[in-house]
């Protein structure tokens, strides 16, 4: 895979609008966790997760620690696909 992705299963797509005014758009706190993040997040894909985090949970905090749940799925997911299943990041994978 070409690119600063490194080996990784996430889908490279084209993208139709601007990540930069889209991240710009971002509230504040999810800018705060997205610079922080380990995956190359698309604003408009954490904006929906965040969302739908939020409508559930109810709150912002709560929302953020799902998507840290998330993201460490989708890492556990990875280290198994590209490491095997003895990397210690392979072990930990909960249900999303």
């Amino acid at each position: 895979m070409a690119g600063n992705l490194g080996r990784t299963s996430l889908k490279c797509k084209r993208r139709s609008s601007d990540p930069m005014r889209d991240y710009d758009r971002l509230p504040r706190e999810l800018r705060i966790w997205l610079s922080g993040a380990v995956l190359p997040w698309r604003p408009r894909s954490v904006r929906r997760a965040f969302d739908a985090a939020l409508s559930r949970t109810g709150g912002v905090g709560p929302a953020l620690a799902e998507l840290d749940r998330i993201e460490r799925n989708i890492v556990s997911k990875d280290a198994r696909k590209i490491w095997g299943h003895d990397h210690p990041n392979a072990t930990n994978v909960n249900r999303v």
